[in-house]
């Protein structure tokens, strides 16, 4: 396939980009927001079209998001849940229990925030939770293997990455995918919709999570001394729900209901009532988020100092990962013009030839987009692997008569692994700076968690492929 000359020089732009990325000589971001101007200054595009991504509708979601994220987090939402679900009477004192309460609780926490900001926070529980652990053992005599910390680190990290696949707004990546798929495949996944695929991957995922990390790093006794004597401490000092804390909820759980009205009403009303077509039409997920961001500035919070009633959250406090959201900008500019200018198309026809005849067009192309995400990931972040990897399987499912759509969720959510080095994710890089993860450790439970991973992610996008066409 010939290449015009504006994607050629595109293709230039996009080989030095994928360097930065790799080497990450420069902030991510900022490699991002060169090759964005470059295409301007090359002439691939003219630079409205090229920068068009920095105001798309999604970009609102993300800043709806990390401002209620970061509301969550101020007022303690986060602590709350992770205690409480650590002090259930099942969970007790036995290490599997344990370790699949901390990966239950880092999945659900980073459903809807940040992976990072929950691994970060879910490592200073933990990290109290095995000083606790370790001095008891001392007295007693019968300390945990050395291994079992191994495992409950690695347990946050690969859990908050495999957390961020249940919903379109747990990491940036979903929603790179979801709005190529909407952009140049005119599908689009609502937010049940994306769940019903997503949810069951996560639960098998975590599963696996779970059984890989104990039977590595078993903790070499029955019953971990000291979890609940220090988890009824640290609920504790908790204290009393604050009024911070029930309007932070109230201002969370109408955004979550309005990102479900729409697909609640698709399912009992059905898609031609007027009520299905306004919903979809006046809120759509970035407008749902700002409204329930826009609320925490107006709902009241704790008292301040002096007797005053502050709001839920001040603007000084009011914390956006511009970092993220100038990525996604970037890097969707990138990916749409390697869509528009051909060179998507281009790769795609030389990769054609991987995909296996004997799975099927969809089946092959599945797989092969899945492995293609998985492997880059671990190189490259979440995002940057995302953006590269998706444009391409839909030039491929072009090519060889796949669903671009399938291939591309499954893109999409392979993107989110990356288990193997501590540069593969930020969650990965969190929890080796702890100093307890051997290299070799986390290479040796990353490779057998991203292989389940492939594999789960493709039989589930094949066996809900129905609803991605």
């Amino acid at each position: 396939m010939e290449l015009t000359p504006e994607a050629q020089r595109l293709a230039v732009i996009v080989a030095a980009v994928v360097v930065l990325w790799f080497t990450e000589a420069l902030p991510l971001a900022v490699t991002a927001l060169a090759g964005a101007a470059a295409c301007v200054i090359a002439g691939v595009a003219p630079a409205d079209e090229v920068f068009a991504p920095f105001a798309d509708p999604l970009i609102f979601l993300f800043i709806g998001s990390f401002l209620l994220a970061e509301g969550i987090r101020l007022h303690g939402i986060d602590r709350r849940l992770a205690y409480a679900v650590l002090s259930v009477p099942w969970v007790s004192e036995r290490p599997v229990r344990v370790l699949a309460a901390v990966a239950f609780v880092s999945m659900a926490i980073s459903a809807f925030m940040s992976n990072t900001v929950t691994a970060a926070m879910m490592l200073a529980i933990v990290s109290g939770m095995l000083a606790a652990i370790e001095e008891v053992g001392r007295r007693t005599g019968r300390p945990p293997a050395p291994g079992y910390a191994t495992g409950l680190f690695l347990c946050i990290a690969f859990a908050a990455s495999i957390g961020g696949l249940a919903t379109p707004i747990g990491t940036p990546t979903n929603l790179i995918g979801l709005k190529f798929m909407r952009d140049e495949l005119g599908v689009a996944i609502s937010f049940p919709g994306w769940c019903a695929v997503s949810l069951p991957v996560v639960a098998i995922l975590g599963g696996a999570c779970v059984v890989i990390l104990a039977w590595l790093f078993p903790a070499g006794v029955d019953r971990l001394e000291g979890v609940t004597a220090y988890v009824a401490g640290e609920r504790a000092r908790l204290g009393r729900w604050t009024i911070g804390q029930f309007s932070t909820v109230v201002a969370f759980g109408l955004t979550v209901l309005l990102w479900l009205l729409p697909g609640v009403l698709l399912v009992t009303v059905g898609q031609d009532h007027p009520a299905t077509t306004w919903c979809k039409a006046r809120l759509p997920e970035g407008v749902a988020a700002l409204i329930g961001a826009v609320l925490l500035f107006v709902l009241p919070g704790d008292a301040a100092a002096g007797g005053r009633r502050r709001r839920v959250l001040a603007w000084r406090e009011a914390r956006i990962d511009w970092d993220i959201v100038l990525l996604y900008g970037g890097g969707i500019a990138l990916g749409e013009l390697c869509l528009t200018k051909g060179l998507a198309a281009a790769v795609g026809d030389a990769l054609t030839g991987s995909v296996p005849g004997w799975a099927g067009a969809t089946g092959g192309l599945v797989a092969v987009a899945a492995l293609v995400a998985v492997v880059t990931s671990e190189f490259t972040s979440n995002v940057a692997s995302a953006t590269m990897v998706v444009p391409i399987v839909i030039a491929m499912g072009a090519e060889t008569g796949g669903s671009s759509a399938a291939a591309a969720v499954a893109a999409t959510a392979a993107a989110s692994l990356g288990f193997m080095m501590p540069v593969s994710s930020p969650c990965n890089a969190i929890v080796y700076g702890s100093g307890r993860i051997p290299l070799r450790a986390m290479m040796r439970a990353g490779l057998l968690l991203d292989v389940v991973g492939w594999v789960v992610i493709t039989a589930a996008v094949l066996a809900a492929s129905g609803l991605v066409r």
